[in-house]
């Protein structure tokens, strides 16, 4: 069943935002057409203001508690004198702001003294003082053209031509930030925001450096803001921690060495005319909510706890995320009037869909979730003509949603069946020349494996197979406009009958599987006629490069990295493992364009098992967990939740200043951080891989380091055929080199760690023999 039972009127909701809601606590998805009731916007609130952090919150949802900002660097990345007054203040310094103010019933020299000595404190903690202003770093007018243009103002106040923001919007204002960083911390903090905001409320942009210094200057303006260093006192910051804990800061914010005092009452226990919630609190934190924000929180509070559908959930997370300022869902969401004027596009011919972000009703049933998990969480893009850019949230912010999307959304189930060895050639070639410029003449609006449509350069043609669902597809090719209003996709197949008769005997049913079919091939898809071949090799230069997409010989989630001088090796990040290493020329790519494309070796390489590598088997004999096989015999994966169910979960990469990567990923309790060095040594070049381990806990875990035949040289040395592999004497004992299944040839090398409390390192050199 549809939101429509639980949207509530669309003239409550307008009442709803017309209050003084803007100077309390701004949510930014609340300010359009969202599709929360009463009880759900209260429900969305205590889990945004963190009143669990305090008070014991037993409601039931999959949208877990915001988390607040990491206070680790606070004294690297904000001026001394904006620490002190939003400490004192909050509410008074910055607008619609969360944090509550902690000092309710202190004079106003009270505050400042608690203030100072946090501020000294936090700035004392903090690894390194805050950066000066660069001066002439970054370009104002290219700042303002992607303020406006990649969807900054979906969140945050645009400006007019005197660059004063527009009032009325209900949107998050930024005329703090000029007082709050230098130029050089808020490049820091737009390149990778998710470093100091976990919660992801402020997503990736996936910016640049460049393009993050030149945001930072335009919004810090034209005038240089002074900043005057502070001088750490050690009885400010004595009484800073002691402030620090009073207060139980911790209960929010991350910092080493800390811990919250823990849970004060539970939220049935919370009286809603006192505390937190009374219109003007005494000796409780201030939120400065509304009387609709209190009033839902209060709602919520008074009535019985119940699990929410999954649709409910759904809602409850696009509106956090403020996902419905740019998407639509159903009846609610969408760019608003105020918005629409700065969406824009490369290819304006092709109308507003390259221009407006498409709808998310049916998401579940049109796209992939493993598409969806790689736009959301990897950055991947199909609309490289969309000016608007589709951030890069946190994966554990959001990992539900591609899944409760495909539990709901559900359209008519279509089976492509696959078409007999004899016959595939004769279908793949019917798809072939109906794609291309003598069959439908796909290829005149969308591009091809990368290479440019003679006319308008619309989504690649190529992704189609990775990105959708074949009922859907099958649904879309029917009847484009019914999907898509206003799209300017012909129907193929008016009343059911095919446009090209010679073609599969003008079957509708036939033409389309047949296109299906041939986009399957990816990119062994021969190119359909109209289109030009293009370049596609990546070569490496004097630096690292790091290269992303799916390949043959790293999985769904393939990294590429290759070093100067000619060592390479792939990565997959679908199950933290390295799946091969070669030597030579780097990679061949199928596409290029945002988020890139398939790829694979240039040169001839050494392929290792892409299964799961980290594991804690229950026993010696328990086989290791193999990664599910899918293939065109057998296209349905038996096992979708591989290795999530497994405890698996990726990270992201960073690079260092040498631009070399290191892969963060956990898995269960186990934090790993994951980098490899191309070393000279001797006459040979080696890859030399450290992977640090951190728990909070002593507990053991198995790597499968190798598998294939495999010879024991020495209790530190292994080798195939290809490849020899060197274990550092301290690396771990006991290794199990166990036989592979039924076959006796073969081997799995298991490393049994056995890992102390904090951070432990594992070492390995892997050469290659040819």
């Amino acid at each position: 069943m549809r939101l429509k039972s639980v949207i509530i009127c669309l003239t409550t909701i307008v009442a709803f935002v017309q209050e003084d809601l803007w100077s309390s606590p701004v949510l930014v998805g609340l300010h359009g057409k969202h599709p929360l009731g009463e009880r759900q916007v209260g429900e969305l609130l205590i889990g945004e203001l963190r009143c669990g952090a305090c008070h014991e919150d037993k409601l039931p949802r999959a949208l877990k508690m915001k988390d607040s900002p990491d206070l680790s660097e606070v004294g690297s990345r904000i001026s001394p004198d904006y620490l002190q007054r939003f400490i004192a203040n909050p509410l008074e310094v910055q607008s619609g702001v969360m944090m509550p103010d902690m000092l309710v019933g202190h004079s106003p020299g009270k505050r400042k003294e608690i203030a100072e000595a946090i501020a000294h404190f936090l700035t004392e903690r903090s690894p390194r003082p805050l950066s000066a202003v660069g001066v002439g770093q970054g370009d104002f007018a290219t700042g303002r053209k992607l303020f406006h243009d990649i969807g900054c103002i979906a969140c945050h106040s645009p400006r007019n031509e005197q660059e004063k923001e527009v009032e009325g919007l209900g949107l998050s204002s930024l005329a703090h930030v000029i007082e709050k960083y230098s130029q050089v911390s808020l490049t820091e903090f737009l390149f990778d925001p998710h470093l100091t905001r976990p919660s992801g409320r402020m997503p990736d942009m996936k910016l640049s450096k460049d393009e993050s210094s030149d945001l930072a200057a335009y919004l810090l303006g034209k005038k240089v803001y002074p900043f005057k260093p502070l001088r750490i006192s050690k009885e400010l910051v004595t009484k800073g921690q002691k402030y620090f804990r009073e207060f139980n800061c911790a209960a929010c914010h991350s910092l080493e060495g800390e811990t919250a005092n823990g849970i004060t009452s539970s939220l049935d226990e919370v009286n809603a005319e006192k505390g937190c919630l009374a219109k003007r609190p005494k000796k409780a934190p201030d939120y400065d909510l509304s009387d609709s924000q209190r009033k839902a929180i209060t709602k919520v509070l008074a009535g019985p706890r119940r699990k929410p559908s999954v649709e409910e959930e759904i809602a409850v997370s696009l509106t956090a995320f403020n996902c419905i300022a740019c998407h639509s869902r159903d009846d609610y969401g969408g760019p608003s009037k105020a918005f629409l004027p700065y969406l824009h596009t490369s290819e304006e011919g092709l109308g507003n869909e390259a221009r407006i972000p498409p709808p998310l009703t049916l998401a579940g049933a049109k796209l992939k979730p493993q598409w969806i998990r790689k736009v959301m969480f990897d950055g991947e893009s199909a609309r490289p003509y969309m000016h608007t850019r589709m951030p890069k949230f946190k994966e554990d912010s959001l990992i539900l949603l591609p899944e409760m999307l495909a539990k709901v959304d559900k359209v008519e189930s279509i089976t492509f069946v696959e078409p007999k060895r004899q016959d595939r050639g004769k279908i793949r070639s019917a798809g072939h020349q109906l794609i291309g410029d003598k069959g439908l003449n796909c290829i005149t609006c969308h591009n091809f494996n990368g290479k440019d449509s003679p006319g308008f350069k619309g989504i690649d043609l190529l992704t189609s197979y990775e990105r959708l669902q074949p009922s859907w597809f099958y649904r879309f090719m029917l009847n484009p406009a019914n999907s898509r209003p206003g799209i300017v996709m012909p129907n193929y197949w008016a009343g059911g009958k095919g446009a090209r008769k010679d073609i599969l005997e003008g079957k509708t049913d036939a033409q389309i599987q047949a296109i299906w079919h041939y986009l399957s091939y990816g990119q062994g898809a021969p190119t359909p006629s109209g289109i030009h071949s293009p370049g596609s090799f990546l070569e490496v230069g004097e630096v690292v490069r790091t290269y992303r997409g799916r390949s043959r010989i790293a999985g769904y989630r393939g990294i590429a990295v290759g070093f100067p001088g000619g060592l390479n090796y792939a990565f997959n990040a679908e199950t933290g493992t390295l799946s091969g290493l070669w030597r030579g020329e780097f990679v061949s790519v199928g596409w290029g364009g945002q988020g890139a494309g398939n790829f694979n070796p240039k040169s001839r390489a050494i392929s290792l098992a892409q299964d799961l590598s980290f594991h804690a088997l229950p026993g010696p004999e328990n086989p290791w967990p193999l990664l599910p096989v899918m293939n065109k015999e057998n296209p349905v994966n038996p096992d979708p939740l591989y290795p999530k169910n497994l405890g698996y979960q990726f990270l992201g990469y960073s690079l260092n200043e040498d631009f070399v990567p290191t892969f963060s990923y956990r898995i269960g309790e186990v934090l790993i951080e994951d980098m490899s060095l191309s070393v000279a040594k001797e006459d040979k070049v080696l890859l030399k891989r450290v992977l640090e381990m951190e728990v909070d806990e002593p507990q053991t875990i198995h790597f499968r380091a190798l598998v294939g035949k495999i010879d024991k040289v020495s209790e530190t040395i292994y080798k195939t055929p290809d490849l020899r592999l060197n274990l550092h004497a301290n690396a771990a004992t006991p290794n199990a080199l166990r036989p592979l299944g039924s076959d006796k040839s073969s081997f799995e090398l298991l490393l049994n760690l056995d890992l102390p409390k904090g951070k432990s390192q594992l070492r390995l050199d892997y050469d290659l023999l040819r």
